[in-house]
């Protein structure tokens, strides 16, 4: 079960901020109102390529880096055992696994066509890798482990020969992450796709670079022998050269979030830098911090919030009320790109009013 806690300690804003940030806007890209009607950067890209969608989700691994380096750092310091932190971590990751089971079934959980990847399912086993990798290596363990994730799935991806279909496949069909995730996990599947995962196995290596890149911001920012200026520059420029190697990387293995590519890691890991480094600057170096009120809430209750957000979408269609609400609402008061967009902020609103009562009342839900 979830730990219910009230709290009021000290946190660094900043962050607290983009991760509601982050979470708004995931709320936001799941629920269009009509998908052929959309405002494009509001859809994820078809193939190659990337959308302001498709940077939602690596943020969020990138923010749990930051957020276990803060974490951990703290206990460590204050004497914790790292065998203890470990298992602890190691029930939490079990316990959000679980939960995005559960939101896959959810209401009839049929087993034999359960969807066993999915987005918490991958946030859970990036959190607990690199958790393990964080407590037991340095930040240069961090970055060859960085390297390391990325060179072996490029290599996989590359030269494998996968059965009927050759290496170096990047296509939907026929790639060495597509066979790998049909061939252990068939009927298991992403149901849109069938015989492939977005969140599958091969391209989890990736994701996990996310997280660890999370956790390298998570380590400057708790180094004391740096000024706030001094670490606003660093995340700048880590930034930028993540985004720009990315865009080099383009040219030999395409950004590609369905594949979650290494040049897609590194694209996202890039920008979540930046897009920190600017909330960074102005809520916790200059002290502009009355902007910060709405999303620190969001993202007080992260995963509760994710959970909520897909139940609540799923039984608007169960009921059989999600259609006539939008034809008969969304759709009669304006034109049908922002119709969608409209039905989509309303989910955003609720989500706030849901995050806004367990933030009144002190309770955070720690999955």
């Amino acid at each position: 079960m979830a730990n219910i806690v009230s709290s009021s300690a000290n946190r660094l804003v900043s962050l607290d901020a983009f991760r509601g940030a982050t979470m708004a806007s995931m709320v936001l890209v799941n629920n269009n109102g009509n998908s052929q009607t959309t405002f494009a950067p509001l859809l994820h890209a078809k193939w190659n390529g990337w959308t302001f969608t498709d940077l939602v989700f690596p943020f969020f691994l990138w923010i749990v880096g930051v957020s276990m380096t803060f974490s951990y750092a703290r206990r460590i310091e204050e004497g914790a055992d790292r065998s203890k932190l470990l298992m602890h971590t190691l029930r939490r990751a079990a316990m959000i696994f679980a939960l995005g089971l559960l939101l896959n079934g959810f209401p009839n959980y049929d087993f034999s066509t359960l969807r066993i990847p999915g987005v918490l399912q991958r946030i859970a086993v990036c959190y607990l890798i690199g958790s393990f990798v964080y407590l037991y290596t340095q930040w240069r363990g961090q970055v060859y482990t960085i390297i390391g994730c990325c060179a072996a799935y490029w290599m996989m991806m590359t030269l494998v020969d996968v059965p009927g279909y050759g290496p170096g496949v990047l296509e939907p069909i026929g790639n060495f992450g597509q066979w790998v995730d049909n061939m252990l996990l068939p009927g298991h599947l992403y149901s849109n796709t069938k015989v492939w995962d977005p969140e599958g196995f091969v391209s989890t290596l990736p994701a996990i670079a996310n997280v660890l890149f999370g956790a390298l911001c998570g380590t400057l920012l708790w180094r004391g022998d740096l000024q706030p200026a001094e670490k606003t520059a660093w995340l700048m420029v880590s930034g930028v050269a993540l985004a720009s190697l990315a865009g080099f990387l383009d040219h030999f293995m395409p950004i590609n979030k369905q594949l979650w590519t290494p040049p897609y890691a590194l694209l996202s890991s890039g920008f979540a830098f930046l897009g920190f480094a600017t909330c960074y600057w102005f809520a916790d170096v200059l002290g502009k911090k009355s902007w910060c009120g709405p999303l620190v809430i969001y993202g007080s209750n992260a995963i509760t919030i994710y959970a909520a957000s897909g139940l609540f979408a799923r039984m608007l269609s169960l009921l059989g009320w999600r259609q006539p609400l939008y034809d008969g609402f969304f759709a009669a008061i304006a034109p049908p790109m922002l119709a969608s967009l409209l039905y989509a902020l309303m989910h955003v609103a609720v989500m706030y009013a849901l995050a806004w009562t367990l933030h009144r009342r002190g309770i955070f839900l720690r999955f």
